[in-house]
């Protein structure tokens, strides 16, 4: 297969890794769980029977049934359609000019405004538990005009972010459109939850999961809000512990060291079970990827830790 990217932008996202981390996987997967899913990079570019996505974001998961059940022309045009309601900028069709805006500039100062409407709707209809498709299709949207395309909800579940300075362009949406064909072309399912609460009662020797949990000695959106601490950390290893023992093979992605900390419980953990796991050193700088990271020297020590 071709090794296509999410149309979602993650933190950690590990598309640039999977020349990497697709040859290390085995072959022949029955069941292939994604058990972090995140943008889906991973799962929907392994090759399995099916693939089962994970994921505790159920506004995630909510747009990517949405993908996967929607005919892909209706979709693009609901988006298109959200797009005008708002009168969001759509460069792509009448240039910088038409907006008054420079691409040096970015759009951020003619579509905050639209950008605010189209949030406090959304947190709306998410406080009226108003889950249509054209809900996630808003949340798809806020997205692609948010800062940086990031993806971050506050404690009360609301969308918070501010908007960025690019709109809906035809690399965006050539990327959603090919993963939109892929995901349908998948044998594939989304179960929204804590991993420690996954029935993972079917899983054979045949089958495998991938863990990319939120990393204990990284800051990224994903693990704000103390979401992942020491005993999540800690659990974690425990479930894998327990898949290896009924035979079932997982491969883990985490970071040993990043900017100057440590994560001492997986070095312990490995160190306890070297002769049962292979941690395989990866190469490749996160540096770029978080605009707060202030040491942009200091090297990550990503590894991928695998039971077979």
């Amino acid at each position: 297969m071709d090794i296509i990217p999410s149309p979602l932008n993650f933190t950690g996202g590990k598309y640039k890794l999977l020349p990497q981390i697709l040859p290390l996987f085995p072959t022949n997967i029955c069941s292939f769980v994604d058990l972090f899913c995140g943008g889906c990079n991973v799962g929907l570019n392994t090759p399995s029977r099916q693939t089962i996505y994970n994921d505790i974001n159920a506004n995630l998961l909510g747009l990517y049934q949405t993908l996967k059940t929607q005919d892909i022309s209706y979709t693009f045009d609901q988006i298109r359609q959200i797009i005008h309601d708002y009168n969001l900028s759509l460069v792509s069709e009448y240039g910088y000019a038409y907006y008054q805006c420079e691409s040096s500039r970015g759009l951020a100062a003619y579509n905050k405004d639209k950008f605010l409407r189209l949030r406090a709707d959304f947190n709306r209809k998410q406080e009226a538990q108003d889950l249509d498709s054209t809900y996630y299709l808003m949340l798809y949207v806020l997205i692609v005009y948010s800062f940086n395309n990031q993806i971050r909800f506050n404690r009360s579940g609301q969308f918070n972010l501010p908007v960025g300075k690019r709109d809906f362009n035809a690399r965006m949406a050539q990327k959603l459109y090919r993963f939109i064909q892929r995901l349908q072309e998948q044998n594939c399912h989304f179960n929204c939850g804590d991993f420690r609460q996954l029935d993972t009662s079917f899983l054979t020797a045949g089958d495998l999961v991938y863990a990319d949990p939120p990393y204990l000695i990284t800051c990224a959106p994903y693990n704000e809000q103390g979401g992942w601490n020491q005993q999540t950390e800690q659990d974690l290893l425990d479930f894998l512990d327990e898949l290896h023992h009924r035979q079932i093979r997982f491969a883990l992605s985490n970071v040993l060291q990043s900017k100057g900390k440590t994560n001492d419980i997986l070095i312990r953990w490995t160190e306890k079970n070297a002769g049962k796991y292979k941690t395989i050193p990866l190469q490749y700088s996160y540096a770029n990827a978080n605009y707060h990271i202030k040491d942009k020297s200091s090297p990550s020590q990503e590894v991928l830790i695998v039971n077979y």
